[in-house]
């Protein structure tokens, strides 16, 4: 089979397409053809170091395709059930990837294996920030960075389906048009405008109750100066580079704030979490609640250029890997 593997970490020059003997699942593991690989943000900081590997490595977290063996003790799945998976083993960058059973989920009809592979982690990401790590109460405005990305996009569609007011950023006005068709009722251009001061003067100068963060170091200061009284920092993405630290202190003196640096990993911790999520996910797509962009596919060969692409936000909704 192909597969993308990395020696070294560094930019995006160290993935190298390799022919690898096909794969056989192991005792609890089942064996996924795939149709389509996610690209995501942790995938880049795995490449990079940021977040290490042992190397040499494959790389990638999130696919979607058809089970074609079952490992000794698998009765979750048969072969010939379409599955997704978005959680290890690392590796998903490959025309055949084997996946431990508890950790993939099956795909429910009217959902196709790119929208699938597209959306799952993404999906769960948002589903997790928005409703269990710190929740959305209807009426409430919230601050969402980076809103044209994968995860932002589905951020913004679900928590206008929650009721809440949704404050965004983006990176252009392109990007920014495409975050007002999605529900957004105000958007601030990160790159051009003061964010802390257009939040306070959207809420009156109140700022708002929950701030989520992908983007890291480049809005740290600017997210947690839009903050309310007792406001919430959630943080979970380092796409400019990781946050600084938080000063205690600081967070008291700021309105007695609150910091959190969740992973999905924590919150879809056993199968029964995973399951609820991702069916959490799959229901809101099947609603018409949320759709699902796939903004740009690269043939696996081309990894390195989706990489760069979305380092360089270039990308607009979800990137997708095509074997």
């Amino acid at each position: 089979m192909r597969a993308i593997r990395l020696a070294a970490t560094g930019g995006p020059e160290v993935l190298e397409l390799v022919d690898l003997p096909d794969p056989s699942p192991g005792p609890g593991q089942v064996l996924v053809r795939q149709a389509a690989i996610g690209v995501n943000y942790i995938d880049t900081y795995h490449r990079s170091g940021l977040y290490p590997l042992r190397l040499p490595s494959g790389l990638g977290m999130e696919g979607a395709g058809e089970v074609v063996a079952v490992g000794e003790g698998v009765s979750r799945f048969s072969t010939g059930d379409r599955v997704a998976f978005a959680s290890g083993p690392i590796g998903a960058y490959a025309e055949l990837h084997a996946v431990d059973a508890a950790r993939a989920v099956a795909i429910p009809e009217g959902v196709d294996d790119r929208t699938a592979a597209a959306a799952l982690l993404k999906g769960m990401t948002a589903e997790f920030l928005l409703l269990r790590c710190r929740p959305v109460a209807a009426g409430e405005p919230v601050l969402i960075h980076a809103a044209a990305g994968g995860v932002g996009q589905i951020m913004v569609q679900w928590a206008k389906a929650l009721g809440a007011v949704v404050i965004a950023t983006a990176g252009n006005a392109a990007k920014a048009a495409r975050v007002r068709d999605l529900g957004a009722d105000h958007v601030i251009l990160y790159g051009e405008q003061d964010v802390a001061a257009e939040v306070r003067r959207i809420t009156g100068g109140a700022g708002v109750p929950v701030a989520y963060d992908s983007v890291g170091a480049a809005t740290f200061e600017g997210t947690l100066a839009s903050l309310s009284r007792r406001g919430v920092f959630v943080s979970f993405g380092n796409a400019s580079g990781p946050p600084p630290a938080v000063e205690p202190g600081r967070l008291m003196r700021m309105g007695s704030l609150f910091f959190t640096r969740p992973t999905l990993g924590d919150y879809v911790a056993t199968t029964e979490e995973l399951d609820a999520s991702a069916a959490a996910v799959f229901s809101r797509i099947a609603s018409g609640q949320i759709t699902i962009e796939i903004g740009q596919t690269f043939p696996l060969s081309q990894a390195r250029a989706a990489h760069g692409a979305l380092e360089t936000r270039q990308t607009v909704g979800s990137t997708l890997l095509i074997p």
